[in-house]
């Protein structure tokens, strides 16, 4: 029995990872994402059923588009099959329904958002508002991770923090650069993670992000491909800084601690 609903759940992740691609790609673009059909983004022709299954689909066609023969493009593989995983893995840690269905919204919000910002360099503000409300969502739900701030008190003064934490941020580099920087989406971002985890999540997050970029970027600073002008995607590091700090952040505050 435990086979089969991990089988159903990791089905679920990976549909749901089909819809998350739709709105990845119709997003960005203020196109609905709840009508019209699914079409291929190179020849614009509407796609078969029975070529948008999820995962079987990107498989059987070989990655290609059946009436172009154009690639498609290996994220909405990734994204489908990595959706699938992150709803299996929740499905197996964790028993309470509510906080499954938490956790797994939070994690659709927070691909959808990756890859748009990587692709884009944008964060809608749809994306971000979500993002806030699941997280004053969860004061009200049990508390299944001590990483997680179930105070409401906190947790908006730790949006505050997020949000002021990356403001002041643009503000400084705008004045000594005379350009612009990061964007406010990225500050709304960070709004939401301080909802989520309160104001002392911020300092380790900023600072695991901003690592992270460093390590992404400096191949290319190093080759000259990029510039310290160019334009690079914060989301994704926040994102991934986000994950580190729900898996480790009890273990990280006890080293602090000890």
């Amino acid at each position: 029995m435990i086979f089969l609903n991990s089988f159903l759940i990791f089905i679920l992740g990976a549909c749901l990872g089909s819809f998350s691609n739709v709105c990845i790609y119709r997003l960005p673009k203020n196109k609905q994402i709840v009508s019209g059909r699914s079409f291929c983004p190179r020849c614009k022709k509407k796609i078969n059923w029975f070529d948008n299954l999820p995962l079987i689909s990107f498989l059987s066609l070989n990655g290609k588009c059946r009436k172009c023969k154009k690639v498609i493009p290996l994220r909405y593989f990734i994204v489908e099959i990595a959706t699938g995983i992150i709803f299996l893995l929740i499905y197996l840690n964790y028993n309470d329904l509510s906080t499954i269905i938490f956790l797994s919204v939070l994690s659709l919000l927070f691909i959808i958002i990756f890859f748009i910002d990587l692709e884009n360099f944008i964060i809608p503000d749809s994306l971000n508002f979500s993002v806030m409300a699941i997280a004053l969502l969860k004061n009200f739900l049990p508390n299944f991770n001590t990483s997680f701030i179930h105070e409401i008190n906190q947790s908006i003064i730790g949006g505050m923090v997020g949000y002021l934490s990356i403001w002041l941020i643009i503000y400084l580099y705008k004045m000594i650069k005379k350009t612009e920087g990061m964007g406010l989406g990225d500050a709304k971002l960070m709004a939401g993670i301080g909802l989520l985890f309160g104001w002392q999540s911020v300092p380790f997050v900023l600072f695991i992000s901003a690592l992270h970029g460093l390590i992404f970027v400096l191949p290319s600073l190093i080759n000259k491909q990029k510039n310290m002008r160019s334009e690079i995607p914060f989301g994704p590091f926040i994102i991934a800084a986000c994950l580190i700090y729900f898996t480790y952040g009890d273990f990280l505050y006890s080293l602090i601690l000890v």
